[in-house]
C-alpha cells in the first residue's frame, strides 16, 4: 500500500513510502481484536476489592445462647453472617482480572486493526517533528493544516522526543506514544492514527526482515 508522506502544513512532500500489506492490508480478524482489547482493559483493573469474612469482623466468639431449650433457631456468635455486622459469605477477593493470550493473537489483533484503519483512510504519515523546545501551538496548528484537529488521534513516534511529547500531552483527544509500546487497544480507541516518517519506516524494514527469514 502506497502513501504519500506530509509535511507539517498538510502539503505532500513528493515523497511516498510502501506500507507492507501483511501488515496494513490483511483481512480484519475482529474477533481477536476483540480478545486483546478485552485483555488489556482486563489488566488495567486493580481487583483490590475485599471484604470481610467472620473470621476477620469484631465481635465475641461466645456463643449467643444455648444449642437447645429456647424455642430459637441454633445460633453461633455475634459474627454470623446472618447478623448486621458480622462477615460476608462468598464475597469478593483480591485477585488479578488479566488472562493470557498468545503472542500470535496478539500479532494478529494489532494487524487487524492497523488493517481497519487504513480501510477506512484513518492513516497519516507525516515527516518527524523537529522540535527545539516545548510547543503546543505548532503541533495543534499542524492537526489543523492535516485536518484531523477535531478528532482522536494517536500520535506515534518511532522514539521519544521529549520536547514533541511535552507538546502533545497538554493537547485534548490526542494520545502519544513510541512504536514499541503500540497496542491494539490504543489503535482501536483513536479515529485517527498518524505515524511519523520513521516509524512508517520500521513497519516497512520489519516486514522486509520477516520476508528474509521466511
Amino acid at each position: 500500500m502506497q502513501v504519500d508522506v506530509l509535511n507539517i502544513k498538510g502539503e505532500k512532500t513528493g515523497r511516498t513510502l510502501e506500507l507492507p500489506d501483511d501488515i496494513f492490508g490483511v483481512e480484519p480478524n475482529d474477533h481477536v481484536i476483540y480478545l486483546a482489547v478485552k485483555q488489556y482493559l482486563a489488566a488495567q483493573r486493580q481487583g483490590t476489592h475485599k471484604v470481610k469474612t467472620r473470621a476477620e469482623v469484631h465481635g465475641a466468639s461466645r456463643k449467643l445462647h444455648r444449642q437447645k431449650g429456647t424455642g430459637g433457631s441454633r445460633k453461633g456468635n455475634i459474627r454470623n453472617p446472618l447478623y448486621k455486622g458480622g462477615g460476608t459469605v462468598f464475597g469478593p477477593k483480591p485477585h488479578s482480572y488479566d488472562f493470557k493470550l498468545n503472542k500470535k493473537v496478539k500479532d494478529l489483533a494489532k494487524v487487524s486493526a492497523l488493517s481497519h484503519k487504513t480501510k477506512n483512510n484513518a492513516l497519516v504519515v507525516v515527516e518527524d517533528f523537529k522540535l527545539d523546545a516545548p510547543k503546543t501551538k505548532q503541533v495543534t496548528d499542524s492537526f489543523k493544516s492535516l485536518k484531523i484537529n477535531d478528532k482522536k488521534i494517536l500520535f506515534v513516534v518511532d522514539e521519544f522526543n521529549d520536547n514533541l511529547f511535552l507538546s502533545l500531552r497538554n493537547i485534548s483527544k490526542v494520545e502519544s506514544t513510541v512504536l514499541a509500546d503500540l497496542n491494539t487497544y490504543d489503535i482501536v480507541n483513536a479515529d485517527v492514527l498518524v505515524l511519523t516518517e520513521n516509524s512508517a519506516k520500521i513497519f516497512i524494514e520489519e516486514a522486509e526482515e520477516a520476508t528474509a527469514e521466511a
